[in-house]
């Protein structure tokens, strides 16, 4: 996939530079990780549905293709019309084409995270045709022409006020801040749009091979309505999202909600099997779904990082997360954001173009401890950072530094020079004080050298282990 090299630095200073919203996030991830836990606690089977769930996506991964052909099938005997988009561009284009085929000008939208990988809303607005995000979160972003700062939470960057002076400035409405007034107002101007709209598009949370369906878990309705209220109905979706079967989803529904939103079950789950206007007088008279492909494939084909296709994207990485905390999820420069996104950036964007990305973390594992499908992110992160070395993404000068430093533990005698004279010539510096180092010290604290070093004091531990 060809892309701009992600400027992750400027993002991320603007991040820690605004006071509000990391106090917006830390808040929402405080609350959000002590309901969790409270709710995990409440069932001994947890970790047993963290194995099953990690046992079907593997399974699924291996006879990817096998249950890609069963869905299709299955799907076209119902009349769905599936397509196959090898990337975001013919994506893009399938979703044109059916859009003109239709005449359609009113188009309103669920919550798609696979739309806005490939940019879905900025091509049609190119070609005159205007969407309508219709989960508030992503109505609010929409208004504020922003980008989802988190994979459940959209909008969680924003606080009331800022949303209520949006509100006033995009809406003409008087000046509120009450949430409950600027949901009545939201929902005022989604209920004109729905009742006018032609075509409903959404992603999909599961695509379940037998017996062709997909699956959109919500709070709000609006993907119901998305789906059953416009007569053509557009879904798009990551080949990786097929479960098995019905017996798979359940424990998937288990794991979501719970992972997600701190929820036992979700308000809504919508199961969308076949167009069942001519049945049912209601509901979509035809269903198209796209399955895109734009690098999955690639992934797929390596045995280690294809678990990182296992993802469902509940944001639970993204809430445990430290670094996320701290600087909010536009710092991640793309769509995917988090522990699961600097391990995707960099496998769908490039090597090169993602350099940076899975070096923002401290692989504290908490991201592992929480997955609710047991995707090993740290492990991934420490694959995909030496890989970036070994393509020589990284600087001449950090290239430089990093051999120096491989040909020196190769040699103890220089080794043992090379640490000792730093710990001795910092005795002429205060205390308080650590080494100056272009380039790292102007952002970091480097420490102090220990004036022992290790070796000596190992010997001393092994002397006073001997007279025990």
């Amino acid at each position: 996939m060809n892309s701009q090299s992600l400027k992750l630095k400027p993002l991320i200073s603007e991040a820690i530079e605004d006071p509000q919203l990391r106090s917006a996030v830390r808040k929402a991830m405080q609350s959000t990780r002590e309901s969790r836990a409270g709710l995990v606690a409440q069932y001994d089977e947890w970790q047993h549905w963290r194995d099953r769930a990690h046992a079907i996506k593997h399974e699924v991964m291996n006879h990817l293709d096998e249950y890609l052909e069963q869905f299709e099938s299955n799907c076209a005997k119902k009349g769905i019309h599936v397509h196959w988009a090898r990337d975001a561009e013919q994506a893009r284009q399938l979703s044109l084409d059916l859009i003109k085929h239709h005449k359609i000008k009113n188009i309103v939208k669920s919550k798609s995270l696979t739309s806005e990988e490939i940019h879905l809303n900025a091509f049609l607005e190119k070609n005159g045709i205007h969407p309508l995000e219709t989960d508030l979160g992503e109505y609010i972003i929409q208004l504020k022409q922003q980008t989802p700062s988190h994979l459940i939470i959209p909008a969680i960057h924003l606080s009331r006020q800022e949303i209520g002076r949006l509100f006033q400035e995009k809406l003409g409405i008087d000046y509120t801040d009450d949430p409950e007034e600027l949901l009545q107002v939201a929902r005022q101007k989604l209920r004109e749009r729905f009742l006018a709209a032609e075509m409903g598009i959404s992603g999909a949370n599961f695509a379940v091979a037998d017996p062709g369906a997909l699956c959109i878990v919500e709070n709000e309705a609006n993907a119901h309505h998305t789906t059953h209220l416009p007569p053509i109905h557009l879904a798009i979706l990551g080949i990786e999202k097929i479960l098995p079967d019905y017996e798979a989803l359940a424990t998937f529904l288990r794991l979501l909600p719970v992972s997600a939103t701190s929820q036992k079950a979700s308000t809504y789950v919508n199961i969308l099997a076949e167009p069942t206007f001519e049945r049912m007088g209601e509901g979509a008279k035809e269903m198209h779904i796209i399955l895109l492909d734009n690098g999955r494939s690639r992934i797929l084909a390596d045995p280690q990082l294809r678990e990182t296709l296992f993802c469902i994207r509940c944001g639970a990485c993204l809430n445990h997360c430290p670094v996320y905390e701290h600087i909010g999820g536009h710092a991640y420069g793309w769509v995917y954001m988090g522990p699961i996104g600097i391990t995707l950036s960099p496998q769908f964007l490039g090597r090169k173009e993602a350099k940076m990305s899975p070096f923002l973390s401290s692989l504290c594992g908490a991201c592992y401890e929480v997955c609710p499908v047991k995707i090993n992110i740290p492990h991934h992160l420490v694959r995909l950072r030496n890989d970036v070395i070994e393509s020589e993404a990284n600087s001449p000068l950090e290239a430089l530094v990093i051999r120096a430093w491989a040909a020196l533990a190769q040699r103890p005698q220089l080794y043992r020079m090379a640490t000792w004279l730093p710990g001795k010539a910092q005795q002429l510096l205060p205390k308080d004080k650590a080494f100056p180092v272009p380039g790292y010290t102007k952002e970091r604290s480097l420490g102090r050298f220990d004036s022992k070093g290790f070796r000596n004091r190992f010997h001393e531990w092994q002397k006073q282990r001997g007279q025990q």
